[in-house]
């Protein structure tokens, strides 16, 4: 990957027509053929990008303007043009192979964490399955309450109207199955919207928040002050 910040001016002409003045930017050159000029604001989104795959053709000693120049064209023909009027700073470096991003707390960390924690519902209940099958998909989690009766557990990590009505769908199947009906629901996140509450509990079914650091081991909730 190669940094450059510069006082910088840009032209983009393809589908629009776009022009930079001058200003001081972070210019992106990445491995994958990608380009990128950043201002030091606007968050992570860049101010003009070429996608790969593209081509850079570099002007150290002058373009059309007598200045340095990069100029950057797709595949598509679109060309970003680049001009230098001051290098403050330009570096390359070799990042290597990223293993890329691995989520934590993602649904499945959730439902695997819950069934080792069945005591998050309350005691005396018991695991059937995890991913029970249904005809328009699997339940989360089918357990056992203490009493004996089948409860159908759907997880998110934030629950909103779908996942309650996601729910709705598989109880309405289960409870078909003479096997295993009566058949409860709980709708489990670790953060429901108030719509969704109000929905799921209209519908009869059981509301739970799921302390995610305390169902890992990380967190002891009981000795928070808030």
């Amino acid at each position: 990957m190669r940094l450059v910040i510069a006082h910088c001016s840009a032209q983009y002409d393809g589908r629009l027509s776009a022009h930079l003045p001058p200003a001081t930017r972070l210019l992106v050159f990445k491995a994958d053929g990608s380009v990128l000029i950043h201002s030091d604001g606007g968050s992570y989104k860049p101010l003009n990008w070429m996608s790969p795959p593209c081509s850079v053709h570099e002007n150290p000693d002058g373009g059309e303007h007598g200045m340095g120049e990069f100029v950057v064209t797709n595949k598509a023909g679109e060309v970003l043009t680049i001009t230098i009027h001051e290098c403050h700073s330009d570096s390359t470096h070799e990042l290597g192979q990223d293993p890329g991003l691995i989520k934590d707390g993602v649904e499945a960390h959730l439902q695997k964490l819950l069934a080792e924690n069945l005591g998050a519902l309350g005691d005396g209940y018991s695991l059937i399955r995890r991913e029970y099958p249904t005809a328009i998909g699997p339940v989360d989690l089918l357990v056992k309450d203490p009493q004996g009766s089948t409860v159908a557990i759907e997880i998110k990590r934030r629950g909103e109207i779908d996942g309650v009505e996601q729910l709705t769908r598989y109880l309405e199947l289960l409870n078909r199955d003479p096997l295993i009906a009566p058949v409860a629901g709980v709708f489990a996140a670790q953060e429901i919207k108030p719509q969704a509450r109000t929905l799921a509990t209209d519908r009869g079914i059981v509301c739970l928040t799921l302390d995610y650091e305390a169902m890992k081991g990380t967190d002891d909730s009981s000795s928070r002050l808030f």
